[in-house]
């Protein structure tokens, strides 16, 4: 029983320290190895382990057609990688073996889809979907509310030269996991709070939406809206292109739902309507001011131009492309998990590397031992896994987002708001992973074992209630 609270108390402890990623953790977990949460998060299973062990059984989720094609999907990383034997057995760059590059990749997507799902079920099970959603909720907001007190010195900083919070913010530094570093360039300027950049912060943002959204379900003050408000205005001053497109989509897919639902749709549309109102009035006071900022952010946003102004756009656009000729070249099964960076470095555009040091810096660089990233989680694994690969993958996403759907129509108004937090969710995870390539996207495994908890109980509820009405 004591081990069993221990490893919930550092489940908890790592849905709140999520963000903290601004550190320089042990190198033997690689690309987790500055994720404070994952301390936490391997910390608990490790116990969870031992005290399922000592009791003889450990719960795994595995009777559900989610499970089922993330099953498939882990299978197949490994069998398309021993299709490629031959090729892996020869891949070698910056003194990495192809081999050794799969156990990497393996390893990392082990503790992610293994490790992490596993530990987090065995918290969640015991749980009434009401109860364990509302705590994890909690212990978000908590985090978002430390992540925004930063984030709020930095604008002031930042934005408004207010240098005698520099102390303030330096003090932040007593807390485990923080290092103060201010984005204040010319080149560029933002705020990351406790994250480690912009767009880390940003990606933050896309994960913690649903959970501060679901606030408008369950609360009937005014208040409900402020963690929204917050979220949009760290947005607007951390300056995060992707996020900023993420968000956009999330907030139709949110807008859409409480339109559908009668209970809100008077308020929404009404909230719309003064909206509007509001900004048309803001553009009539402010015009030149308003029109200098939505043409700075729209000029950022503008990727045709700045593909021959911006070197790391120059970049990203060339490794996708790079990437989609390995797929071409290897359409069925792929080149192996892991192996694309092999492949990819014969296919560098020519317009993307040209006048473009981060090419010969970084991803040719045989001195830099970091692997050149993808910058899109899809071509990534249509490259590596091909199209069977994709296939598995693209329909573990769509099956996540549509039962999240189904669970917000077809549930009571009671549990709405959990059908708000994973519609969400899975939406602005599957729409982030376009710029991201790595496995280690904690909201969506959150996620998708709250949802099999969801539909689980869901299931057991109606079958309950049909016997009685019989």
């Amino acid at each position: 029983m004591l081990l069993k609270k221990l490893y919930i108390l550092l489940f908890f402890l790592g849905i709140f320290f999520i963000p903290f990623n601004e550190f320089e953790g042990w190198t033997v977990l690689g690309e987790y190895s500055d994720e404070a949460a994952t301390y936490f998060f391997l910390s608990a299973f490790i116990l969870m382990l031992t005290d399922s062990l000592s009791k003889g059984k450990i719960g795994i989720p595995y009777k559900n057609s989610v499970s089922l094609f993330l099953i498939g999907f882990l299978i197949w990383s490994a069998v398309s990688t021993l299709i490629n034997f031959e090729t892996v057995s020869a891949n070698f760059f910056k003194g990495i073996s192809g081999f050794n590059r799969y156990i990497r990749q393996t390893f990392s997507l082990v503790i992610s889809a293994v490790v992490f799902t596993i530990l987090f079920w065995n918290v969640i099970k015991d749980y009434t979907v009401e109860r364990i959603f509302k705590l994890i909720r909690k212990v978000i907001l908590f985090s978002f509310i430390f992540v925004s007190v930063y984030g709020f010195i930095e604008i002031g900083i930042v934005f408004f030269h207010m240098g005698f919070l520099k102390p303030v913010l330096k003090s932040f530094e007593v807390f485990p996991f923080v290092n103060t570093f201010l984005h204040d360039s010319e080149s560029r300027r933002g705020i990351s709070s406790v994250t480690f950049e912009i767009p880390a912060l940003g990606t933050y943002l896309i994960m913690v939406l649903p959970w501060m959204a679901s606030y408008i379900y369950t609360e009937k003050s005014l208040l409900k809206y402020l963690p929204l408000a917050t979220i949009l205005i760290l947005l607007f001053f951390s300056d995060s292109r992707s996020a900023l497109i993420v968000i956009s989509v999330q907030l139709l897919a949110m807008f859409f739902l409480f339109v559908s639902d009668l209970r809100f749709r008077a308020n929404t549309l009404k909230i719309a309507k003064y909206g509007m109102i509001l900004i048309l009035g803001l553009l009539i006071w402010k015009s030149e001011s308003i029109y200098e900022t939505i043409e700075e952010k729209s000029d950022r946003l503008n990727f045709s131009k700045n593909l021959t102004e911006n070197v790391s756009n120059k970049s990203r656009f060339g490794m996708q492309y790079a990437t989609l000729q390995v797929f071409k070249e290897n359409p069925i099964t792929g080149v192996g998990l892991g192996q694309v960076a092999y492949h990819s470095i014969n296919h560098y555009p020519y317009w993307a590397t040209v006048n473009n040091y981060e090419f010969d810096l970084y991803y040719k660089n045989q001195q830099v031992k970091s692997f050149p990233p993808n910058y899109n989680f899809y071509t990534r694994i249509l490259a590596e896994l091909g199209i069977v690969g994709i296939f598995l993958l693209l329909s573990l996403f769509f099956l996540c987002t549509y039962y999240s759907y189904l669970y917000w129509k077809l549930t009571t108004n009671k549990f709405r708001f959990v059908g708000v937090i994973l519609f969400l969710s899975f939406v602005g995870v599957s729409i982030n992973w376009m710029q991201l390539d790595y496995f280690r996207q904690y909201g969506f495994w959150l996620c998708l074992v709250l949802l099999i908890k969801a539909r689980a109980d869901f299931k057991k509820d109606r079958e309950e209630s049909l016997k009685l009405s019989e």
